[in-house]
């Protein structure tokens, strides 16, 4: 789910109690597509025997962008441009969302938000 004002105005992540910009407090939830595009990516090395992983900014076909992390490819396979389809999985105390490749099938299970 992602923020927007309710005269129309563009999603935004994340979730604020006004607007970017406008300054807006009128504001409704929209479901987002749960897909997007990598931006940008850094590979972060760490010691044997844990793998390494990846960082990468997110920038949804719904606007905004978002920093996460893309799973189920090796940390250097995650490019500038990989489409990515959003899920959210179990972390530490909490849910935080991830993305997985996508590889077109808008059914494809766990590609909505």
């Amino acid at each position: 789910m992602l923020q927007r004002s309710r005269r129309g105005g563009r999603p935004f992540f994340y979730p604020r109690v006004a607007e970017p910009g406008t300054g807006d407090i009128h504001l409704e939830w929209v479901e987002a597509t749960g897909l997007g595009t990598v931006h940008a990516t850094t590979r972060v090395r760490v010691r044997p025997p844990e793998a390494d992983y990846n960082v990468a900014v997110i920038e949804l076909d719904d606007g905004p962008r978002m920093l996460s992390r893309v799973e189920g490819i090796d940390a250097a396979d995650v490019a500038i441009g990989l489409r990515v389809a959003a899920r959210i999985v179990p972390f530490e105390d909490h849910h935080t969302v991830v993305f997985t490749p996508f590889g077109g099938d808008r059914t494809e299970e766990g590609t909505r938000s």
